[in-house]
C-alpha cells in the first residue's frame, strides 16, 4: 500500500509523538525539529483519516496554526498511520 501523506516518515512520526506527549505543535516547532514543512497536512490526514481529535488555534498578526490532541483524547483508541505505529498503546496505557 502506496503512503499518501507526502511527507517523511519522520515527519509523520514526529508530529503523532509530540500529539501524544501533550504538546501543542506549530510549523516553526516542525522546521526546527525535523526540517518538515507539512505539518498542516500531517495533522489533516491523522484528523480525517485517522480519526485523531486534533484541536486548532491560529495566533499571532501572522495567524501560525497550532495544533494539539484534545485533553480528552482516548489514545488506546486511536488509528495510527503506519510509520508511527510503535506508538500504539499496549494494553490500553500511554505510549
Amino acid at each position: 500500500m502506496a503512503n499518501h501523506f507526502h511527507s517523511s516518515n519522520t515527519s509523520i512520526y514526529w508530529a503523532c509523538k509530540a500529539l501524544l506527549g501533550g504538546r501543542t505543535l506549530s510549523h516553526r516547532n516542525e522546521i526546527r525539529e525535523v526540517n518538515g514543512w507539512r505539518l498542516a497536512a500531517i495533522v489533516c490526514e491523522l484528523k480525517l483519516k485517522y480519526g485523531w481529535p486534533i484541536l486548532a488555534e491560529y495566533r499571532g498578526p501572522e495567524n501560525i496554526a497550532h495544533y494539539w490532541l484534545s485533553p480528552d483524547c482516548n489514545q488506546a483508541g486511536l488509528k495510527f498511520p503506519r510509520s508511527a505505529r510503535a506508538l500504539k498503546p499496549v494494553n490500553g496505557g500511554q505510549p
